[in-house]
């Protein structure tokens, strides 16, 4: 089992750009699958982006391909999303989760989650 905790959230402006960072605990972190998830209120969660424990295999949601990348750091435990060009519609809660046996793609069985961190984007 794998314990995650986000970071990294906050106000930002449209067209900004953040970085939001998730930090794992738990000695297999490296064989893990990780991915972030948004949930607006109201709405059901949905994918953003993930990443192959490798590193070399990422996957995108279509709303924020060519703005967002995720990234992992396997000596720090860490899985990053780098958030440019932010707009109104990304303003939600993004949850880290990881996948024990999957490859980061949105069809993966995340398993474990983080508490989410909130990012607003202000028009």
């Amino acid at each position: 089992q794998v314990q995650l905790v986000e970071s990294g959230g906050g106000l930002v402006q449209a067209g900004g750009s953040l970085r939001l960072s998730c930090a794992a605990s738990g000695r297999a972190f490296s064989s893990y699958a990780m991915g972030w998830f948004r949930q607006a209120p109201g709405k059901e969660r949905e994918f953003v982006a993930g990443i192959w424990w490798g590193g070399s295999t990422t996957y995108y949601a279509d709303s924020v391909k060519g703005r967002f990348t995720i990234s992992r750091d396997i000596a720090k435990n860490t899985v990053y999303l780098q958030m440019n060009s932010l707009k109104s519609e990304d303003t939600p809660v993004y949850y880290c989760a990881a996948d024990r046996f999957g490859t980061g793609s949105a069809d993966g069985r995340f398993g474990s989650w983080g508490q989410g961190t909130q990012v607003t984007v202000s028009s």
